[in-house]
């Protein structure tokens, strides 16, 4: 029986895109995310390159700074070929658990079949989940949408399937496909999916802040919660979501503890990617750490133009004087 004990200990890190990398992921877990999900990874593309390339050594590398546990996420739409890169990636691995990304709307991946245009196709769905749970090392997990379109809903369908086909949990994004990130996400969905299937559902879509994880939790009766974009530049939701949900105290985070956590973000991207990868990388990460403080523009017009780690520094240190003035 898989152990999903780490959905009562905070809220889980969803997978993002250029987003949850090692780096970023060590600063979660500190704060008290129990579970991280990396970028997602092509079971194709992974199986086609070299394993030692340094890319795939990025993507799928999990440091020993990182103190909760991680979860792969992979996405294709071929059974044979997910269940081999899933035997492959999952082999003596440090992930905890394998997530197959049945959400993700962008056109590039949708137009290949992949993503949430799985979600317009249950049945190869459901064969994509068997296979990649006969082939896996590891308790295989699924992220989907509600469905491709509004009004062609498929995840009540979809959820008893993907159970019985062996997924050992599923993330719900309550938006469908052609909302992308707009408008409202239905949580009265994720209520129904949880009344729908006996494994664990995560809910995840508009928890900006702790008070709203807490309100999914009470609204859904959900087993967890998942949170994304709102944490960019902002580890700490971890932290506030945690103790809320023990009961304890949540403190607002000072400026100064704010630099100090994004420069340390900024070096551990440069020791993984060199400097001049880190300063263009940490870019939208900073519009995300300075947002609603004054002065924000300024500075996210200012580090377009910085080259060196020292100029960031100096740049930010300046800002969050201003900041707490």
């Amino acid at each position: 029986m898989t152990d999903f004990a780490f959905l009562e200990q905070g809220a889980m890190l969803a997978p993002m895109a250029g987003v949850t990398d090692m780096p970023f992921r060590v600063l979660c877990h500190e704060m008290g995310c129990p579970m991280a999900v990396s970028e997602m990874v092509s079971a194709k593309g992974f199986l086609l390159s070299p394993r030692g390339n340094r890319a795939s050594r990025e993507l799928l590398a999990v440091s020993d700074r990182e103190e909760g546990a991680v979860a792969l996420q992979i996405f294709g739409h071929e059974p044979e070929v997910m269940a081999q890169a899933a035997e492959e990636l999952t082999r003596g691995s440090g992930f905890a658990m394998l997530d197959i990304n049945m959400g993700c709307p962008v056109p590039k991946i949708v137009g290949n079949g992949e993503g949430s245009a799985l979600m317009k196709n249950p049945e190869l769905a459901a064969c994509i989940v068997r296979e990649v749970v006969h082939a896996s090392h590891i308790p295989v997990t699924v992220k989907m949408r509600l469905g491709f379109e509004q009004g062609s809903e498929t995840y009540l369908q979809l959820g008893p399937m993907l159970e019985k086909a062996g997924a050992a949990m599923i993330t719900l994004h309550a938006r469908t496909r052609s909302q992308y990130y707009e408008g409202h996400s239905d949580w009265e969905a994720i209520k129904k999916l949880k009344a729908r299937v006996g494994i664990p559902v995560v809910g995840n879509g508009d928890i900006t802040c702790w008070q709203d994880a807490l309100a999914m939790c009470e609204q859904t009766g959900c087993d967890g919660v998942a949170v994304g974009r709102a944490a960019q530049g902002n580890p700490w939701i971890f932290e506030q979501i945690r103790n809320a949900m023990q009961g304890k105290d949540v403190r607002e985070i000072p400026a100064e503890e704010k630099l100090s956590v994004l420069m340390r973000h900024a070096r551990m991207f440069q020791a993984l990617k060199g400097e001049s990868v880190a300063v263009r990388e940490m870019r939208r990460h900073i519009v995300c750490y300075v947002r609603g403080m004054r002065d924000a523009a300024k500075v996210r017009t200012k580090v377009n133009s910085i080259l060196t780690m020292d100029e960031l520094q100096e740049t930010m240190e300046a800002f969050m004087l201003r900041a707490e003035a």
